[in-house]
């Protein structure tokens, strides 16, 4: 049996705050949760939302600068690393079951980290019916 906290659905929740137009009128936003506790008392959570001006006397506005999708375009791509997707490689790695073989490159990671980011297919399967293997750039030779 699964049991909620209210306290968390709570944390989660945006309450928007709607301020009548008329100046004489002050709404106040009320939400109201109801939870039960494990020896049979029942709590309230309340939330209230203040009204700007309220907000904006007690404490000092935050000035937030927008995002412009310019700046974040403007940075270009890395070159992509290692061979093309469907290209034919040699395989340089003398313990591979493959070596001195070609297959053709299902994908390529770009992640600088991976150490062994180009995975290749081949036609053959090995010992443990497996036709696919990772590859390090410098264990693969491109072939024309």
């Amino acid at each position: 049996m699964a049991t909620c906290n209210m306290a968390s659905i709570a944390s989660g929740f945006v309450l928007l705050n709607v301020v009548t137009n008329s100046s004489s009128l002050r709404s106040s936003n009320m939400v109201m949760f109801p939870t039960k506790n494990v020896n049979g008392s029942s709590s309230r959570l309340v939330v209230r939302a203040a009204d700007e001006a309220a907000a904006g006397s007690a404490a000092a506005p935050a000035t937030v600068n927008p995002v412009v999708e310019g700046e974040a375009a403007k940075k270009p791509k890395p070159p992509p690393i290692g061979p093309k997707r469907g290209s034919k490689v040699k395989i340089l790695r003398r313990e591979s079951y493959w070596y001195k073989e070609s297959g053709s490159v299902v994908a390529v990671d770009q992640d600088p980290k991976t150490r062994y980011p180009v995975v290749v297919r081949f036609n053959k399967v090995n010992y443990a019916n497996v036709s696919t293997n990772n590859y390090a750039l410098d264990e693969i030779e491109e072939v024309k």
